[in-house]
């Protein structure tokens, strides 16, 4: 029999390149790249959820009543004067060891430039830093040295550091031998803070840029942005809240007997949602761009983090000076949504990529910067 040798040859070829393809596939330097791929498919999909996240929306009268400080007070029948809530900002964050668990991560210049935002844009009376493992390098021991960390010695004279134990942090999950993040964890963390001492709580990846002033003013209870152009959830990443609020005890009460592992932002986004519905007098709930706006999807990153040329830096400048530190004209603040943005954006920053890469996120957080960090 005659075997057309070259036929063989290239057949051999054909049955190789779906091998050598799915072995660049699974190669561990190119997963985050394939990662950001089949997200990019994901979000840009002609039917996908994003687009419903992202689209274009108009503020309400009771949002715009709530952002301005203009919600009517409930009548109680009580004539007494409401008590502010404190402009004390509280913070999370080194719940999970990196001694153990590297991808934890350590607390890094993105933290300090939030941290930066409650000092110089928000102007707060009061920053804590609430953490169980803050050293760097990361060790063994909870509440190891936390000065060892840089940017802890950067922001000392201005935080205060509150050290939560690993056993008081176990002891907030709903069974003890339930499977969380630390990420939900620190979803109860929160609530219980702001119901003991009242305050604004911030993630380590949002950043204020004005005052709260009209809504430390509030009668509401509560505060909460709404998250997407299609109010699809209200947001625990920054919240403004009064101690004792009944929305919050009722909020909390939620999460006993949660498996928390079987789900991801439900409790945290869709849940709060759901009970403003039901109880719409104990919130005051803010437009979308007032706190999370630009939203996650990938378009809206790709739109904070862009070069920006020479022309478009300075109608962007013009406008962050003309609306007092923001984007946008009803724009508090800016939660810059780290677990989309991340690798392909915020773990590159520096001072120095902040100083003098014009991106409208650099643009925003620029000023936060103290004067002589990383210069030489």
């Amino acid at each position: 029999m005659h075997y057309d040798m070259g036929l063989l040859r290239r057949r051999r070829i054909y049955y190789l390149v779906p091998l050598v393809f799915t072995f660049i596939l699974l190669s561990p330097p190119l997963w985050p790249s394939v990662r950001q791929f089949g997200d990019h498919v994901r979000q840009t999909l002609p039917f996908a959820y994003q687009w419903k996240v992202q689209e274009d929306f108009v503020p309400t009268q009771h949002e715009l009543d709530c952002l301005h400080g203009k919600t009517p007070r409930l009548n109680t029948g009580s004539d007494e004067q409401i008590e502010p809530i404190p402009n004390h900002v509280h913070f999370i964050y080194g719940l999970s060891n990196p001694y153990n668990k590297p991808s934890a991560g350590t607390f890094d210049f993105l933290c300090y430039l939030a941290i930066r935002s409650a000092i110089v844009g928000m102007k707060a009376e009061k920053i804590s830093l609430h953490y169980t493992y803050l050293a760097d390098p990361p060790s063994p021991e909870p509440n190891a040295s936390p000065l060892s960390n840089p940017w802890i010695r950067h922001l000392k004279d201005d935080i205060e550091l509150i050290y939560h134990s690993p056993e008081e942090m176990a002891a907030l999950k709903s069974s003890p031998d339930a499977t969380w993040q630390a990420a939900h964890v620190s979803d109860i963390l929160r609530l219980k803070l702001l119901q003991e001492q009242g305050g604004i709580y911030m993630d380590m990846d949002a950043f204020g840029f004005r005052p709260f002033t009209n809504l430390l003013k509030s009668p509401r209870d509560i505060i909460l942005g709404h998250e997407g152009g299609n109010r699809g959830g209200l947001c625990n990443a920054i919240m403004v809240a009064r101690k004792n609020s009944s929305f919050i005890a009722r909020w909390l009460r939620e999460y006993s007997g949660a498996d928390l592992s079987q789900e991801w932002n439900y409790h945290s986004v869709v849940l709060p949602k759901e009970l403003e519905l039901e109880h719409p007098d104990e919130v005051c709930t803010l437009p979308p761009n007032a706190f999370f706006w630009p939203t996650w999807t990938w378009s809206h990153i790709e739109f904070m983090h862009e070069q920006l040329s020479s022309d478009e830096a300075r109608k962007w400048a013009a406008e962050i000076d003309k609306n007092g530190g923001s984007l946008y004209e009803d724009q508090l603040a800016y939660h810059a949504w780290s677990q989309m943005a991340w690798e392909r954006h915020l773990s590159k920053l520096t001072p120095e990529v902040v100083r003098k890469r014009d991106t409208r996120f650099n643009m925003l957080v620029r000023d936060f910067l103290q004067s002589d960090l990383g210069r030489s």
